[in-house]
């Protein structure tokens, strides 16, 4: 990843990175990214220069593999999801948004995240979605709102694939109790520990999705790979996902 700015090889690598590799079969890349491959948090103290270096090189691995088209935005903890058409070549950064759709496979979708879920959402005719969902978010219902963006593109909760990526477990995410009532919807006089991966997975279910995965990675406890806001890091994840049409092609 260490490249000069617009100078990247065509063939960059992807950054060093924990793949998704329930959605392979499926024909899509999806991965975030780990401390290793550096902070892509454009809010940290980092030089923002050494920060978008990382973001072009990931773009240029993404152009080389099909995709050059890469979509982020200013995250917001809310619940807008933004369809993305394709048809440009770039890194976009929109917004005021927690999602991201698109059914083109020129596109890729990305999040950043330190103790918040990526949320990945895959059908197999080539839709997909990718969300940030930290308490706000979920309690805002931005995985509904995930779910029908995608069916608005023809691809229905009960034939799509979802993986809870890596985020704060439960055990190690002690909230107020004003935090759980507003996530669970459960009356709640105590600060306690959330676990949001299951509240989504509940959610997803809920919905009608069947096919569902949760990674067993918690920002905290391997904060040794992982940038945690609780644990004190500036630094940010990336997720990314898109389609390949590739099956069983983990690019």
């Amino acid at each position: 990843m260490a490249a000069s700015r617009g100078r990247h090889d065509v063939h960059a690598p992807l950054p060093d990175a924990l793949h998704v590799t329930e959605l392979a079969p499926l024909g899509f890349a999806a991965f975030t990214t780990t401390r290793h491959a550096g902070s892509f948090g454009v809010g940290s103290p980092e030089p923002v220069t050494v920060v978008h270096d990382r973001w072009d090189a990931l773009l240029a691995a993404c152009t080389h593999r099909g995709a050059p088209g890469l979509a982020s935005s200013r995250q917001v903890h809310g619940d807008r999801v933004v369809v993305h058409d394709g048809g440009w070549q770039g890194w976009l950064r929109g917004q005021g948004a927690d999602g991201h759709a698109t059914a083109d496979h020129r596109v890729a979708l990305a999040v950043t995240i330190a103790d918040c879920t990526p949320v990945f959402l895959v059908h197999p005719g080539g839709a997909c979605a990718l969300l940030h969902a930290g308490w706000r978010g979920t309690a805002a219902g931005i995985l509904t709102r995930g779910l029908e963006t995608l069916a608005r593109l023809g691809a229905p909760a009960d034939e799509l694939t979802v993986h809870l990526g890596p985020s704060i477990c439960g055990r190690c995410y002690e909230v107020g109790p004003e935090v759980l009532h507003a996530v669970t919807g459960r009356p709640a006089t105590r600060p306690g520990h959330l676990d949001v991966r299951a509240v989504l997975a509940e959610q997803a279910q809920a919905r009608g999705v069947r096919a569902l995965s949760v990674s067993t990675w918690c920002t905290r406890c391997h904060q040794d790979q992982l940038y945690t806001h609780r644990g004190g890091d500036d630094g940010r994840q990336l997720a990314v996902l898109w389609h390949t049409g590739h099956p069983s092609n983990s690019a």
